[in-house]
């Protein structure tokens, strides 16, 4: 079970990898920068929430605080954030620098800090569990990079909204 949990929230962490690469896709961003990019969006989901869960376990150490609170708290802030960004009016998009490559995979990776900040308390192989988180961003992500080119814009924000609830459901169903 606990499995199973891990990959449903890396498949929800991953949303965000995903619609934002089904909208750059749609720019025909060259092969050799698609794979570049879905690397680095998996190094960073490998290395950010484990960051998080060192932080976290600080910060449960000091604060005395229970875990599953936290991590219902944490599922429930990043699920309606995703929501509520699924619905921002988007920029024109532009062929992305190195830079840029970096600073999108930093933005769709966040919400694997945060889910780092309370990792120990849903799995104890928090290293496979990141391995698991990158596997499937860079996967979501290479994939979306392909399929942007053949779909419309808008199922990227369907995606980042099921993303969302889903998190925020992990969230409230962790207290029961």
């Amino acid at each position: 079970m606990e499995l199973l949990l891990v990959i449903v929230i890396a498949v929800s962490l991953s949303m965000d990898a995903f619609s934002l690469s089904l909208a750059y896709g749609t720019l025909g961003i060259e092969k050799k920068q698609t794979y570049l990019l879905a690397f680095i969006v998996g190094v960073f989901h490998f290395f950010m929430p484990l960051i998080g869960m060192f932080i976290g376990a600080g910060i449960m150490n000091f604060l005395h605080l229970n875990p599953d609170y936290v991590v219902m708290v944490v599922l429930v802030i990043i699920g309606g954030q995703m929501v509520i960004e699924s619905f921002r009016v988007n920029e024109e998009l532009k062929v992305m620098r190195t830079i840029e490559l970096f600073l999108f995979a930093l933005a769709v990776s966040l919400d694997s800090f945060s889910v780092g900040l309370t990792l120990t308390s849903i799995s104890h192989h928090y290293l496979l569990s990141a391995f698991i988180f990158a596997l499937c961003s860079a996967l979501f992500t290479l994939f979306g990079l392909f399929l942007g080119n053949k779909i419309k814009k808008s199922v990227g924000k369907i995606s980042t909204i099921i993303g969302g609830l889903v998190l925020a459901g992990i969230g409230l169903l962790h207290m029961f």
